[in-house]
C-alpha cells in the first residue's frame, strides 16, 4: 500500500468515522448474556431443521440501511451537493460534472469539514470506550458533544424554535437541552436554507450572461438561434478564468462555522 494511502486511512479522523459507525452498534461490555447468536436452527418433526434469524441481526441490517442517511444528514454534505448541483444548473452544462463526480467531490468536501469533529468523536468517546476507560452509555455520550455542537453552530435558532413549538417544548434553557430529534430536523432545515441562499448568489452572474446574450440576439434579428448555446462557451469561459471551481469548494468549506474546542 502505498505511504500516503496508507497515512490517510491511519488519520485519526477517518479512524473516528469508521468507529463511530462501529460504536452505534457495539453492545456494552456486560450484555454478553443478552446477545443471540446470528442464525439459530431447531429440530422439527419429520426430521428437518427450522432455520430463524436473531432479533439482533435484523435490528442490525435495518439500522445498516438507515445508517447513510442519518450521517449525510447530520454532516455537511447535504449543503455542499445541493450548491454544486445548482451549480451545474446555473452553468447549463446538463450532467455534466456527472452526478458520481458531484457526490465524490460533495463526500471529499464533507470530511474535510468534518475532520475536526471527527478526531474529537474519536478522541473523546470512541478512544476511552475502546479503552476500556468509559462504559457504552458515557462514551456515547461523550461521542455525541462535538457532533452536537457542529449541528448546533450551523443551525438557525428560527429553525430550532419552529420545530420545538411543533414538538410542544417550551424555550429550552441551554443548548445541551434541544432534544436530539428536533436539533436533526432544524439542522437539516437550516441547511436546505443556507444552500439555497449560496446557490441563488452563484445564479445571479450566469443569469446575467444569458440576458446580455439573448438581447444582443435579438437586437441582430436572431430570432430562431437559441441564446443557451451561444452563452454557454461564455459562461465556461468565465467560470475557468476566475478559477470557479476553487472559488467555490473554498467559499463552502468557509460557509461553515467553527466549533470551538470546548
Amino acid at each position: 500500500m502505498d505511504g500516503s494511502l496508507r497515512r490517510a486511512l491511519l488519520h485519526p479522523a477517518w479512524r473516528g468515522l469508521l468507529a463511530a459507525c462501529v460504536l452505534l452498534f457495539w453492545l456494552p461490555a456486560s450484555a454478553q448474556e443478552l446477545s443471540l447468536p446470528a442464525v439459530t436452527a431447531k429440530a422439527v418433526a419429520g426430521g428437518g431443521t427450522e432455520y430463524s434469524l436473531s432479533i439482533q441481526l435484523l435490528l442490525l441490517m435495518t439500522l445498516l440501511t438507515l445508517l447513510p442517511a442519518v450521517l449525510l444528514g447530520m454532516t455537511a454534505f447535504t449543503r455542499i451537493i445541493i450548491v454544486l448541483g445548482l451549480l451545474r444548473q446555473a452553468l447549463g452544462t446538463g450532467q455534466t460534472p456527472t452526478n458520481q463526480v458531484l457526490i465524490g467531490l460533495s463526500l471529499f468536501l464533507t470530511f474535510f469539514v468534518m475532520s475536526p469533529v471527527l478526531e474529537r468523536v474519536y478522541t473523546e468517546g470512541i478512544a476511552p470506550y475502546m479503552a476500556d476507560e468509559l462504559a457504552f452509555e458515557p462514551a456515547l455520550q461523550a461521542a455525541s458533544k462535538p457532533l452536537r455542537a457542529f449541528m448546533l453552530a450551523q443551525t438557525r435558532d428560527t429553525d430550532l424554535i419552529s420545530f420545538a413549538r411543533i414538538a410542544g417544548d417550551e424555550p429550552y434553557a441551554s443548548p445541551e437541552d434541544v432534544p436530539f430529534a428536533v436539533l436533526a430536523a432544524a439542522f437539516l432545515t437550516s441547511e436546505l436554507t443556507t444552500a439555497f441562499q449560496i446557490g441563488f448568489l452563484l445564479f445571479i452572474p450566469f443569469v446575467i450572461i444569458d440576458m446580455v446574450v439573448s438581447a444582443v440576439l435579438m437586437s441582430l434579428g436572431m430570432m430562431m438561434l437559441s441564446p443557451m448555446l451561444i452563452s454557454l462557451p461564455f459562461k465556461l469561459m468565465l467560470f475557468v478564468l476566475v478559477d470557479g471551481w476553487a472559488l467555490v469548494t473554498n467559499m463552502l468549506a468557509a460557509s461553515f462555522r467553527a466549533v470551538g474546542a470546548s
